[in-house]
């Protein structure tokens, strides 16, 4: 079992080191998945990126506190919200953007509601 969890950890440890370059991809979520998975199968790599200088602290107070800073929450409001837009712009089925700006509003209150780091 602790290959799986080393092989989810690798593959989200690689999707967020992708995310640092390319900026529609997130960066600190798959780092959060990361962390999780090497905590069953190499703690030590769960280590170097608890430790990380710029990655590290908002992990660890997502994992401490279950807290969020302020600049993310900004960033993850407005990126649903340019998503909901571009739907509309787009000219989506309604019921697609529906459905939509329900799933992004439920998680951009989830997300607002969160402590700040």
């Amino acid at each position: 079992m602790p290959i799986v969890w080393y092989s989810i950890g690798a593959i989200a440890f690689g999707l967020g080191v992708i995310g640092i370059v390319l900026p529609i991809l997130p960066t600190v979520p798959f780092l959060l998945i990361a962390a999780w998975a090497f905590a069953r199968s190499s703690p030590q790599l769960r280590k170097r990126i608890l430790s990380h200088r710029i990655y590290g602290p908002p992990i660890r107070a997502w994992q401490e506190r279950g807290a969020i800073g302020r600049i993310a929450k900004i960033w993850a409001v407005s990126a649903m919200t340019a998503g909901v837009a571009a739907a509309l712009w787009a000219g989506l089925p309604a019921w697609l953007i529906t459905g939509q700006a329900i799933i992004c509003l439920s998680v951009g209150l989830y997300v607002i509601t969160r402590p700040e780091a």
